[in-house]
């Protein structure tokens, strides 16, 4: 007799345990958690395409129907996991485009950006500087917009986006200050939002 599962009291991880073991219920659960997100993520990072942002969700999830055995438990989280798979396909997706360009590095670097993340928390209560906030993000080269973008929007920890990006805990912190600082110098209404005296 088969035993009943409450599918929803499950770890990600636990769950893709099942997937590996041909769980539909299992796919379905962790598909209903991640993706709104992951439909949400792929929109911000690549240019706003809506249709292109359904497509990659849809492949990061066949990805997972097709090879759950990427996945490892013992070495890492599944959301963070799960996100690194993300990122790493919006970085072909931008050698194939080959769109990106870098942002000027000409920055004046007497600007002493608030060490204190509140004051980019703030910014995303209000809907009208949100929006300006997001083409600034857009403008950011690649790995400042990666780590910006799982910060603030997807809410991830330091620790997490290191762990997803596979980079050490001090070069996250380096590049949300940079992207904060870079975004900061363009957006000159809301600077005393984004800057702070020490």
């Amino acid at each position: 007799m088969k035993l009943f599962r409450n599918y929803k009291n499950l770890s990600d991880e636990d769950l893709m345990d099942l997937i590996t073991n041909k769980d539909s219920k299992a796919f379905s659960e962790l598909y209903d958690r991640y993706s709104g997100m992951m439909l949400n993520y792929f929109y911000r990072m690549l240019w706003k395409d809506r249709e292109k942002a359904e497509d990659f969700m849809h492949d990061i999830f066949q990805k997972l129907i097709e090879k759950p055995e990427y996945y490892d438990r013992n070495k890492r989280k599944f959301k963070t996991w799960f996100f690194s798979v993300a990122n790493n396909m919006c970085k072909n997706e931008y050698k194939k485009q080959e769109v990106r360009s870098n942002t000027s590095s000409g920055l004046d670097e007497s600007y002493n950006v608030s060490s204190k993340e509140e004051a980019v928390d703030r910014m995303f209560d209000n809907q009208m500087f949100k929006e300006k906030l997001l083409e600034e993000v857009n403008k950011l080269d690649e790995k400042h917009k990666e780590v910006f973008v799982m910060k603030y929007i997807d809410e991830l920890s330091n620790q997490e986006i290191a762990d997803a990006l596979d980079i050490n805990l001090g070069t996250v912190k380096s590049r949300v200050f940079n992207a904060i600082k870079k975004i900061s110098v363009n957006l000159e209404v809301y600077r005393n939002e984004l800057i702070g005296g020490k």
